[in-house]
C-alpha cells in the first residue's frame, strides 16, 4: 500500500512538478519504504519550494540520520530549529545524533533544549542518563536524569538498572545493591541485575551473598562464563579450591580460550596436590598467554611445589 502510495504522488508530480506538498508526501511515502536516498531528493526538491519549511528540514535530518550521513544530519535539524526553536523532537533527534558523532556533551545540551519543551518527558531524561554514564563517566548527572525518568515511569527496569550501574561504577556499592534490587523485583528473571549485583557483593566483601547471586544469574543463563569464573574466584578466596576448579571448568566450557581461568583453576590444583592437574592447566594458561603466564608461574607462592616439574 506504501509503495501505491509513492507511486500515487510521483505520478501526480508529473502534472504538477512545482508542488512542494507532493514532493513532501513523496517523501514521506519513501522514507516509510526506507527508500531514504529517494527520499532525500524529495525532500531536497520540496525545500526548494519552500527553502524555510520546518517540516521538510525535519524530515531531511531523519533520512540523513538513515543514511549514517550524521553531520548533515545535524545542519538539517539545525535549520528546522531555527524555524521552530522550542521543538522537543528536532532536539531530541539532534542530540540522538550528536551521539553517534561522540559529541557528548553537546548531546546533553541538546537533550536539555529538548527538557525545556517537555520537562516530564521519559526518554530524554533516560538517555541524557544514558550519555551521562556512557560516554562521559558523569556518574552524578547520571542518576540524577535516571531519578526524573523514574518519576514518570517508577517501575521502569532500565532506568533502575542503569541507575545501578551508575552507582557501581561510582564503587557506591550499597546504593548500587539497592538499585538492581528494584530492577530485579520489576523483572525477576533478568541476569544482567543480579550478575551486576553479585559483583557488587563482590566488591564489598560479602562472599557468599555474591555466590548466591551468581548462582541465581547461573539458573537464568547457565552457560555464561563471568558468572561462572566469577563464582571461582570468590571460592577461591574463600579456599574452597574444589568448588572453585568445578567452577572454572564451568566457564572452560563457555570460553576454553580464558587463560585466566585456565591460570586460576591450575593454582587451586596446586594448593591441594594435584600436581599432574596443575601442570595440565598452567600448560594450557601458558599456550594461551606465554609471555605473562610464563614469569608469574615463577613467582607465584600458589605455584610453588610446581616449580622443578615444569
Amino acid at each position: 500500500m506504501r509503495r501505491t502510495l509513492s507511486h500515487t504522488v510521483y505520478k501526480m508530480l508529473e502534472s504538477r512538478p512545482d508542488s512542494y506538498h507532493d514532493w513532501l508526501d513523496r517523501g514521506h511515502g519513501l522514507r516509510d519504504e526506507e527508500r531514504y536516498q529517494e527520499a532525500l531528493t524529495s525532500y531536497n526538491r520540496a525545500l526548494e519550494y519552500k527553502p524555510n519549511d520546518y517540516w521538510a528540514w525535519y524530515w531531511r535530518g531523519d533520512v540523513l540520520d538513515a543514511l549514517g550521513h550524521f553531520a548533515e544530519a545535524i545542519e538539517s535539524y539545525d535549520k528546522a530549529l531555527a524555524e521552530y526553536p522550542t521543538d522537543y523532537w528536532a532536539w531530541s533527534h539532534r542530540a540522538r545524533v550528536l551521539r553517534e558523532l561522540d559529541r557528548y556533551e553537546e548531546a546533553i545540551a541538546s537533550y536539555d533544549k529538548a527538557l525545556a519543551s517537555r520537562p516530564e518527558d521519559y526518554w530524554a531524561w533516560y538517555n541524557r542518563g544514558r550519555v551521562a554514564l556512557e560516554d562521559l563517566d558523569w556518574y552524578e548527572v547520571a542518576i540524577a536524569s535516571f531519578d526524573r525518568a523514574l518519576q514518570t515511569r517508577p517501575d521502569d527496569y532500565w532506568s533502575w538498572y542503569r541507575k545501578g550501574d551508575a552507582f557501581r561504577y561510582w564503587q557506591r556499592y550499597e546504593e548500587a545493591i539497592a538499585s538492581y534490587d528494584k530492577a530485579i523485583e520489576i523483572e525477576p528473571s533478568d541476569y544482567w541485575a543480579r550478575y551486576r549485583r553479585g559483583d557488587c557483593l563482590r566488591y564489598v566483601g560479602r562472599w557468599e551473598e555474591a555466590l548466591t547471586n551468581y548462582d541465581q544469574a547461573l539458573i537464568i543463563k547457565p552457560s555464561d562464563f563471568w558468572s561462572w569464573y566469577k563464582r571461582g574466584e570468590i571460592l577461591r578466596h574463600l579456599g574452597r579450591y574444589t568448588e572453585a576448579i568445578d567452577s572454572y571448568e564451568r566457564s572452560i566450557l563457555s570460553n576454553p580460550d580464558d587463560e585466566y581461568a585456565w591460570y586460576n583453576q591450575a593454582c587451586c590444583y596446586a594448593i591441594l596436590g594435584n600436581r599432574e592437574n596443575a601442570i595440565a592447566s598452567l600448560q594450557e594458561a601458558i599456550r594461551l598467554n606465554p609471555s605473562e603466564f610464563q614469569d608469574f608461574a615463577k613467582t607465584d607462592p600458589d605455584l610453588a611445589n610446581l616449580r622443578g616439574f615444569i
